[in-house]
């Protein structure tokens, strides 16, 4: 059974992390969508910055955890996006509130 594209977002929620800011990537805002079709996953998604010194290791991050999580997934495709580009007003309320942003 294929998960859904819930389940995928869950998984990376608890897993991956920016290593610098210590909060996970789907409160950070840098999950933008996420497909499943057929034995197939892709995640578009962003970074903070195009500079993003921690990105190979978020971007290979999300592509294992997803492919150990869900071993029926044959291609766990990340898709790197700039658009829109990333901002604060992007996270979660509990990711400001961690940050201090308000």
């Amino acid at each position: 059974m294929m998960p859904t594209p819930e389940e995928i977002r869950e998984v990376l929620k608890i897993n991956v992390k920016d290593p610098e800011l210590m909060l996970n990537i789907v409160d950070l805002g840098l999950i933008y969508d996420i497909a499943v079709e057929d034995k197939s996953a892709t995640i578009s998604m962003t970074l903070t910055s195009p500079g993003c010194p921690a990105g190979p290791m978020i971007l290979g991050d999300a592509q294992r955890y997803v492919h150990q999580a869900f071993p029926a997934l044959e291609e766990v495709n990340i898709d790197l996006v700039w658009t829109p580009f990333w901002n604060p007003g992007m996270m979660s309320e509990d990711a400001k509130e961690e940050l201090g942003i308000f």
